[in-house]
């Protein structure tokens, strides 16, 4: 695959990742690191030889690929000399799986005792669920958060597998093997990392789990300010079927939204009236719909209201505020290495 440009410093260029192949969140992590620089090399099953080299698979790239067939004397011998000299290794298989290979920390620990060994699972390594399979949705679902999403009085909507998965997996790991990693370059001691898509994704919600405490969070979907029950934090439809979303919560921005959509001023002191948002909903929702979203998009693209157009990928892809988060490779457009680190050198030094 072709390589990424240099869009961003490579900090972790000294760094040397052992991945086990394997879906989804783990070869996330594994992409964030290469991303950054580190050396990662990847360990194919004979039957999974081809698959690193698939057309499109952006959680591939950055890869140094060998085929390896652990269930042999030679296969995990080579897999030991490839530990020895790892910084850290990534595995996302249910937990035992890798004692099976004769693959687990107890076995390979002291092949590497600086060894930092990351695992990632949907339920973690113990409890009553740890061997049971599973998907975003369903962890999700047990972190208490699914039931919060959605519009009041119908199922929950699957929101992509974008929040236990990548970001409370996936984004996880790579925190903690950073972590980890520091740490064991500091006293010599190996770590294992421990990552649950379950906790990740709880830890991730903080601030949800802190407004309830706080006695500030109902639990009914659309009767709290981020959930959709807001008037002001909410999707609208424009007259041509597409739509704006609007993320005025501040004051000062509810109050720009009022003022240029023309709206009665007594709407603006009356923001955090529950008894008004009905009213207030309806009203915004017929004033966004006298519109196409060219018009809305055009009126607000220079007020502080957060008003922002909802675009298909494509449309995003082609945005001048979005460009720079892709890159075209190999044929496809994809994203770029996020977030851009770039170096500083002094006062006055241009380093957009």
């Amino acid at each position: 695959m072709e390589q990424l440009k240099d869009a961003a410093a490579k900090p972790l260029s000294v760094l040397r990742i052992l991945e086990f192949s394997g879906l989804g969140p783990a070869p996330f992590a594994a992409m964030l690191l290469a991303d950054m620089g580190a050396r990662v090399t990847r360990i194919l099953s004979p039957g999974d030889a081809g698959r690193g080299a698939a057309k499109g698979a952006f959680l591939n790239r950055g890869r140094d690929d060998v085929v390896l067939d652990l269930k042999t004397e030679e296969g995990l011998e080579a897999a030991h000399h490839l530990i020895r000299d790892a910084d850290a290794l990534i595995e996302g298989f249910r937990p035992g799986k890798m004692e099976q290979l004769g693959l687990g920390p107890a076995t390979v620990m002291p092949l590497n005792p600086r060894l930092v060994y990351g695992r990632m699972t949907g339920w973690g390594q113990e409890g009553p669920m740890a061997h049971l399979a599973g998907h975003d949705l369903n962890f999700l679902g047990l972190t208490g958060l699914l039931s919060m999403m959605g519009e009041k009085g119908r199922c929950p909507m699957p929101p992509l597998n974008l929040i236990s998965d990548f970001g409370g997996g996936g984004m996880y790991l790579a925190f903690g093997l950073l972590c980890a990693i520091w740490q064991a370059r500091t006293t010599g001691q190996g770590q294992v990392v421990d990552a649950a898509m379950i906790h990740g994704t709880t830890h991730l919600a903080t601030f949800i789990h802190s407004r309830r405490a706080q006695g500030h969070w109902i639990d009914e979907r659309e009767c709290n300010m981020v959930d959709g029950g807001a008037p002001f934090y909410r999707a609208y439809e424009t007259r041509d079927g597409r739509y704006v979303v609007v993320g005025a919560i501040e004051p000062i921005f509810f109050r720009n939204l009022i003022r240029t959509l023309q709206l009665n001023d007594r709407y603006v002191s009356g923001q955090n009236d529950l008894a008004q948002w009905p009213e207030l909903a309806n009203l915004l929702g017929a004033k966004f719909l006298e519109q196409d979203l060219e018009y809305w998009t055009e009126l607000f693209k220079k007020i502080d209201a957060c008003v922002t157009p909802v675009l298909t990928v494509e449309e995003a892809q082609k945005h001048p505020q979005m460009v720079g988060c892709f890159q075209e490779i190999d044929g496809y457009i994809q994203p770029i290495p996020a977030p851009r680190i770039l170096p500083w050198r002094g006062i006055g030094d241009d380093v957009t």
